[in-house]
């Protein structure tokens, strides 16, 4: 229910407000714009949203773990690079504003229901580690799977690999933090005849996170893994293949342009690979967790490398406790 009302916020508030290159479907009504007349005629239980019809102009549906054209990948990075980056012109700063994680919103809400968050989630999408704990202690048991023993080992009291990561994602009103998608995939776009144009979908799950938590499914569930990798077959550590920067480069250039007076974080090349290589490690403990599809040699190799970088590792120790502040200056 909660993302019921994330979703009808998103395009009551955040779709009005995306910049006009950005495809979006149309709300014509919604519950949450009349639960006053609602609430007269009894009915304010109920969740209700109009919208329009995407496929007049899009008419080709991405369908359930399909496979997108070579068009229909760089198109949906063009959206998403797109998305990402307008957001960062009006994402409010007052964290107080959006969802806690399900089962926390629920007990703030219990505890007092005028408490409760008004936007979207504050952590966007459905398997940060918040959300997944009961999948984490599973996999934390699992000593047949080499992921137990990579993510889950906690040393002298430390934090587990997986814990560090979920920590640095978590958001904290970063300037590289931005909204997402937060369920990224085929299921969730139609393209035109020509896939030279996507819209998305979908928008339970959207709420604030680093853009590189939306490719990191995309990339795993829905593009092709010859434009990820020129490896045949996959090795068993994989460093980053120029198929897959290529792809990278496209979502980076189209990110960073188009600021034209506004005030947006300067988001450096280097600092944007370590949150994907981040990305990646987080959603292989995700899929680890709850079972694993799409490229899935890819995305193990990949995270096999990155996990025995030590550059990574140390970077990633050097995150730890503090507010983030690579990214923060700011271009006028």
């Amino acid at each position: 229910m909660f993302s019921y009302e994330v979703e009808q916020y998103f395009y009551d508030e955040v779709a009005p407000r995306l910049a006009g290159d950005i495809a979006v479907a149309q709300c014509f009504a919604s519950t949450r714009r009349m639960q006053k007349q609602a609430a007269e005629h009894g009915i304010d239980h109920i969740i209700a949203t109009l919208m329009e019809d995407l496929r007049l102009e899009y008419p080709i549906s991405g369908e359930k773990r399909a496979v997108l054209s070579s068009k229909q990948v760089y198109a949906s990075l063009t959206w998403l690079a797109k998305f990402h980056r307008s957001s960062w012109t009006y994402k409010p700063q007052d964290l107080r504003l959006f969802l806690l994680p399900p089962l926390e919103e629920a007990l703030r809400r219990q505890e007092d229901p005028n408490s409760g968050g008004k936007a979207l989630w504050l952590n966007g999408g459905y398997t940060y580690l918040a959300t997944r704990r009961q999948e984490y202690r599973m996999l934390v048991q699992d000593k047949s799977s080499e992921w137990s023993g990579a993510f889950c080992t906690s040393v002298d009291g430390e934090p587990s690999l997986a814990e560090q990561v979920a920590d640095f994602l978590t958001p904290r009103g970063r300037p590289f933090e931005t909204y997402i998608h937060g369920d990224v995939k085929s299921e969730n776009l139609f393209s035109t005849q020509s896939g030279n144009d996507v819209v998305f979908f979908d928008f339970q799950y959207a709420g604030i996170g680093l853009g590189v938590c939306d490719l990191a499914k995309l990339f795993t569930c829905s593009i092709p893994m010859d434009m990820l990798t020129s490896h045949e077959p996959v090795p068993a550590e994989l460093e980053m293949d120029e198929r897959e920067r290529r792809l990278l480069s496209h979502y980076w250039r189209i990110l960073s342009d188009g600021r034209h007076g506004r005030k947006l974080p300067v988001y450096e090349w280097n600092d944007f690979l370590r949150h994907w290589e981040t990305a990646l490690v987080d959603w292989c403990r995700f899929q680890a967790s709850w079972g694993f599809w799409g490229n899935t040699k890819w995305l193990e190799a990949r995270v096999r490398y990155i996990i025995k970088d030590d550059a990574w590792r140390a970077w990633l120790a050097s995150e730890a406790g503090t507010d983030g502040a690579v990214g923060s200056r700011q271009e006028e």
